[in-house]
């Protein structure tokens, strides 16, 4: 699913291949400015004790600050023009830390299909990149509570001229699929009857969209705000309508949050402390709304839930 470490920490910050033209490059823009802050991520940070629930939490706050482990996906978590860390995830990540006696975050920039292999060898200490909560996840990381729920969308050429609106029709009409490296998106295709050999897949939106735009893919598979904004960019694509994947026959509505190493249950469960209180009062909206999120995408499922699928 995702490159050894060695090649993750090569490609810290996400340009692995020669960026698809200036639509990529504009959604990196700043990471080359932050200079070495890939390699930085790849510098290990110390391994959690064996204690109950782990000791990451302590020394975090003694360090002041925690490394976020980002995937460069607009509205998640990305680094915008001005090499600013933004995006929901990392806003939410600097509100909770924050509570918790974290002062500062920095990010550190991977593929999307290297977030839990990195999180995991140590290379960061959270992935702060809005995350599908899925049972094959599940089992190799601990995820805090959901801060959203999403559905899917498609990007399609300009008129949708094969008609596709969701995973069933890709499938009857023989198109050509394409999603992101690592994308719950390949397993909703499968479940549809989509051979899994036969999908493209591509390093994220950006890539998708322009394999769209090229011709080289019918349809690209994602959630439906990444697939709403990165459209907005296109004269030649579009993004279809929202729609809820089905698993096992039955409609599914994904939730996203973020992710911590097995053993670093206390984290989590600070985490979810704060995140509960956020979600009461408020304030957890307010901080997504700018990323075009709605009342629709909050939700109060939890973690466990998701995890069961």
């Amino acid at each position: 699913m995702a490159p050894p470490l060695g090649k993750a920490c090569a490609n810290a910050t996400g340009h692995d291949r020669p960026p698809s033209g200036t639509t990529r490059r504009s959604l990196l823009a700043g990471v080359a400015a932050l200079g070495g802050l890939g390699a930085a991520g790849c510098s290990r940070v110390a391994t959690a004790a064996s204690t109950d629930g782990g000791d990451l939490l302590d020394r975090l706050r003694a360090q002041g600050v925690v490394r976020l482990g980002i995937a460069g996906e607009i509205p998640f978590g990305y680094i915008d023009r001005d090499g600013r860390l933004t995006g929901e995830a990392p806003e939410l990540a600097k509100a909770v830390f924050k509570r918790l006696g974290v002062d500062r975050v920095q990010p550190v920039p991977t593929e999307f299909g290297s977030l839990i292999p990195g999180l995991n060898s140590q290379q960061f200490d959270v992935v702060s990149a809005g995350m599908y909560i899925n049972a094959e996840r599940c089992e190799q990381v601990v995820f805090a509570d959901p801060d959203y729920q999403m559905l899917d969308a498609f990007i399609v050429r300009k008129g949708n001229p094969k008609g596709l609106r969701d995973y069933r029709d890709v499938v009857a009409k023989k198109a050509t699929f394409a999603t992101g490296t690592g994308y719950a998106e390949i397993q909703y295709a499968v479940e549809a009857g989509y051979e899994e050999s036969d999908i493209l897949i591509v390093p994220d939106q950006v890539a998708g969209l322009n394999a769209v735009e090229a011709g080289r893919a019918d349809v690209f598979a994602g959630t439906a705000l990444t697939v709403r904004e990165v459209v907005k960019r296109s004269g030649k694509a579009e993004s279809t309508k929202p729609f809820a994947p089905l698993v096992k026959g039955e409609p599914h509505v994904d939730g996203g949050g973020f992710a911590f190493r097995s053993q670093e249950t206390r984290l989590r469960d600070a985490f979810n402390v704060e995140l509960r209180k956020m979600k009461e009062s408020g304030e957890l909206f307010r901080i997504l709304r700018p990323f075009g999120f709605t009342p629709a995408e909050m939700t109060d499922k939890t973690a466990k839930e998701l995890c069961r699928g």
